[in-house]
């Protein structure tokens, strides 16, 4: 095959969306995309600033006197300091002997797996919670224990004065199977939703949408971190910067090479709470 048969556009156009629709950590509904924007190069910076709460005072009809006070701002900086990359070449006397498609295949097969590697970069983010969110390690063995953990999640979600909207809950598929044995989460009245969810997503309780996913980090042994927050406590952002075809000089071969540029930043850490549940 020429190379002028190739479209590197289209390539590019495919693996964005193949790396997009995978990602459990790393999707809208987790984490948000605020600020990606436009992305040129590994190390770019985007600068996210915030600024003071007003405080909040007493006001006394033709007493108080008004004086505004002037807020402060702060910046913190996502640095886009992630750059994987794939490459591979299919041999035209293979590519020949091959049914199908050879390429796409490969291109898809690229894309999860560039997924994997993102979405557990995103996912062991956990450990810049809040310290007061950190739950500490559990043995979570039966239904009602997992149940009971997430229970105890939400109450300090509710006492942290997160968000109520947009609460997910994500873990490993084995915390979510005990669940599978408990009235109160199959119960239909308390999922509050039956629309269709997002990748990894099981449904909702206890107003959280919960998702599994094997990228679920495992510190040590049989623990593995439970991990629940708002979309606005962590900001991720990333480009498929560049996907080239191309015939290596050494081989009868087509050839494919790209590059995946990403960073992620916790913005409000008192927006996550983390259990570690042990399965002994």
């Amino acid at each position: 095959m020429a190379i002028t048969r190739f479209r590197p556009e289209v390539w590019s156009a495919r693996l964005l969306v193949g790396t997009r629709t995978r990602l459990v950590y790393g999707q809208p509904g987790v984490v948000n995309r605020d600020y990606e924007g436009e992305i040129a190069e590994s190390g770019d910076i985007v600068r996210i600033t915030s600024i003071s709460d007003p405080t909040i005072g007493t006001y006394t009809a033709n007493s108080t006197v008004i004086t505004p006070e002037e807020l402060t701002d702060a910046q913190r900086t996502l640095q886009v300091d992630q750059s994987k990359y794939f490459a591979f070449k299919v041999d035209d006397v293979d590519k020949r002997q091959a049914k199908g498609s050879v390429m796409p295949e490969a291109m898809s097969r690229a894309a999860y797996q560039l997924a994997k590697v993102a979405d557990s970069f995103v996912a062991n983010l956990y450990t810049q919670a809040a310290t007061a969110n950190q739950l500490g390690t559990v043995s979570v063995t039966t239904a009602d224990l997992a149940y009971a953990q997430i229970r105890a999640m939400k109450l300090r979600m509710d006492e942290a004065d997160i968000p109520e909207e947009m609460r997910y809950l994500v873990g490993p598929h084995w915390f979510f199977s005990l669940l599978l044995d408990s009235s109160k989460y199959l119960d239909a009245s308390a999922s509050g939703s039956t629309e269709p969810l997002s990748n990894g997503f099981l449904g909702r309780t206890l107003g959280f949408n919960l998702a599994q996913s094997n990228q679920a980090p495992n510190p040590t042994g049989d623990d593995f971190v439970v991990q629940a927050g708002v979309p606005q406590a962590i900001s991720f952002a990333e480009q498929i910067n560049k996907t080239e075809a191309y015939r290596p000089e050494n081989s009868f071969s087509d050839a494919i090479k790209g590059l995946h540029l990403y960073g992620a930043k916790v913005i409000r850490p008192d927006h996550i709470v983390t259990l570690v549940a042990s399965k002994t």
